[in-house]
């Protein structure tokens, strides 16, 4: 799909006001979610700016937070802290801690594709505890079998939802953002809105200063640990953003690892593969590791892959995902490079549950392919 940028001329912050004052002036409840990162951070600040100056009613506003259990705790204490700033305010908070599925980046090596958060069958072994005020259960979940993507349009149904997502964070969510807008739409399917999608990550960090806002202290950690901007992302720990940061986070949190291998014992591998194409990592380690390795044929590889899926791809979700790798590789196997083939052997190899890696690569080989067309096209015409 094509994408068309076009400039404004007001800057991004004065945008994303002019959107959430539009959202709040249909009268309808209006429900913010906050995950405790930078992104929310802005996005809760804009509207914290908003209401401080009359310009929007909090009693509107719910903030919801999904408490995922297996969280830093300098991103509980920004929760806990922007919690009470809102409640003040007169806004509601609703701190969330269900057992909802969450994919397992280390659950590759298992036949369960699903992480179940505060899974009451291990309490013994959380990760943390809940806070006292938490909602630990609602009649419109279904614990066990949704995600929180599945639960919480249905508790938003009656108003509009904001999100702190950004087009800039991945090709994936520009192209969804794209989609979802188009044909002059403001709005999703789900009633959801993206207040600051077209903020660029200077433009995040650049605002947070401005504010003087309290940021997570993990953020000052993976940069001190080597991490670079656009890596700066925090999540649960066993999403794939964050478990490559684990083994360097356990130097800040020293019990960090023990706890976590202690609720999810294949957690081992972050310390053991953590630069390996395992968690998709290419380091100048891995690199300099690789080049006294013979070279591998990743081509080869995937044809022996996709020759013998039962043997590679033993769970139902893996067999699903690897058939729609197995697709795209019969599609672009005349135009794909070595390079290609090395990044889908390794979405393959590290896992790509929501397929996230795929759609990345559909837009990098054929947005090339296209390009190289376009040039011959022009070399011919002259």
């Amino acid at each position: 799909m094509a994408i068309k940028r076009c400039e404004a001329s007001i800057d991004v912050v004065k945008a994303a006001e002019i959107r959430i004052a539009n959202v709040f002036g249909n009268g309808l409840p209006v429900y913010m979610s906050f995950s405790g990162g930078k992104d929310s951070i802005c996005l809760a600040q804009v509207v914290f700016n908003l209401i401080q100056q009359g310009k929007i009613d909090p009693q509107q506003l719910t903030v919801q937070f999904i408490d995922e259990e297996a969280i830093f705790p300098c991103i509980e204490k920004s929760v806990l802290d922007w919690r009470r700033k809102f409640m003040l305010l007169g806004a509601k908070f609703e701190w969330y801690c269900l057992e909802v599925k969450h994919f397992n980046c280390f659950n590759e090596l298992s036949n369960d594709e699903s992480f179940i958060c505060w899974d009451s069958e291990k309490e013994d072994v959380w990760v943390r505890r809940p806070p006292s005020f938490a909602i630990r259960s609602h009649p419109l979940l279904r614990p066990r079998k949704d995600a929180y993507q599945d639960f919480l349009p249905r508790v938003c149904v009656d108003g509009i939802t904001m999100v702190g997502v950004r087009a800039a964070e991945s090709v994936q969510r520009l192209m969804y953002i794209a989609s979802s807008t188009k044909a002059g739409k403001n709005i999703t399917a789900r009633n959801q809105i993206f207040p600051i999608y077209d903020w660029s990550n200077n433009d995040v960090w650049l605002y947070l200063r401005e504010q003087q806002a309290d940021i997570p202290n993990i953020y000052l950690y993976l940069w001190q640990s080597g991490s670079n901007r656009n890596q700066l992302r925090v999540s649960q720990f066993f999403s794939i953003d964050t478990a490559r940061s684990l083994v360097k986070m356990n130097e800040y949190y020293p019990d960090l690892m023990e706890r976590v291998i202690r609720r999810e014992p294949n957690a081992y591998l972050a310390a053991l593969y953590w630069d390996s194409e395992m968690f998709g990592r290419s380091s100048r380690r891995r690199k300099e590791i690789e080049k006294k390795e013979n070279p591998k044929d990743y081509k080869a590889e995937l044809i022996k892959m996709f020759s013998n899926m039962e043997l590679y791809f033993p769970t139902k979700h893996k067999m699903y995902v690897a058939g729609k790798y197995k697709n795209f590789f019969l599609q672009v196997h005349t135009v794909a490079n070595e390079e290609d083939y090395r990044k889908i052997y390794e979405g393959l190899i590290s896992g790509d549950p929501k397929m996230r890696t795929l759609r990345a690569l559909y837009q990098t080989i054929y947005g090339r392919y296209i390009a190289e067309a376009k040039e011959i096209e022009r070399g011919n015409q002259a």
